[in-house]
């Protein structure tokens, strides 16, 4: 994990990586690259904290507690994240932190999903092969970020990754690394 300074006064942003083979993926692994080049940002990688899959609830309820921005980075797997991203947000957004009686920890802070698909965005559409949007399909996590009194963002997705060139990966590895750092807001899907 790398925790650099942030030096710009910009709100204090965790990027948490969900990605089980973070090495062998040609988006992600940019996308992540871009980001911890910057260095404004913290980020977080699931897998390789934790590959034995015994999620640390209190440290990670005080990396939450630490930063202003959340941000949840992971390829879309079967219309949702990878398992132990899954896990994880069961086990860290427990009850009476990050809901019920006391559970206000998360208040206020803002959760972007940014996300990478195999499929083309023409593909995430009423009457596409998927039959839904991002926007629909992401809803989980949105109702996440409403019981947690959180700030939903609009998502980042890069989509159709198979068909990225390596121009238009440099081109959304800026723009991803600007919608991290709260420079730009991204309200399509890229790709």
């Amino acid at each position: 994990m790398s925790n650099p300074s942030n030096p710009s006064g910009s709100a204090a942003t965790l990027v948490i990586v969900a990605h089980p083979d973070l090495k062998t993926s040609r988006i992600n692994k940019r996308l992540t690259a871009e980001i911890e080049r910057r260095g404004n940002v913290t980020v977080h990688q699931l897998y390789e904290t934790y590959p034995d899959e015994k999620i640390d609830v209190a440290r990670e309820q005080a990396l939450l507690l630490a930063h202003d921005r959340i941000v949840l980075q992971f390829p879309f797997f079967w219309y949702s994240s990878p398992s132990l991203l899954k896990k994880w947000m069961d086990e860290v957004f427990e009850l009476g932190f990050a809901h019920g009686r006391g559970g206000d920890k998360l208040n206020g802070k803002e959760l972007l999903i940014a996300t990478s698909s195999g499929g083309a965005e023409s593909m995430y559409q009423a009457g596409g092969f998927h039959n839904y949007s991002f926007s629909e399909l992401l809803r989980p996590f949105q109702q996440s970020a409403n019981l947690t009194g959180m700030i939903y963002r609009p998502h980042f997705v890069v989509s159709g990754i198979r068909e990225v060139s390596d121009e238009q990966l440099e081109k959304y590895a800026a723009d991803y690394a600007d919608y991290v750092e709260g420079r730009s807001v991204i309200s399509r899907t890229r790709g």
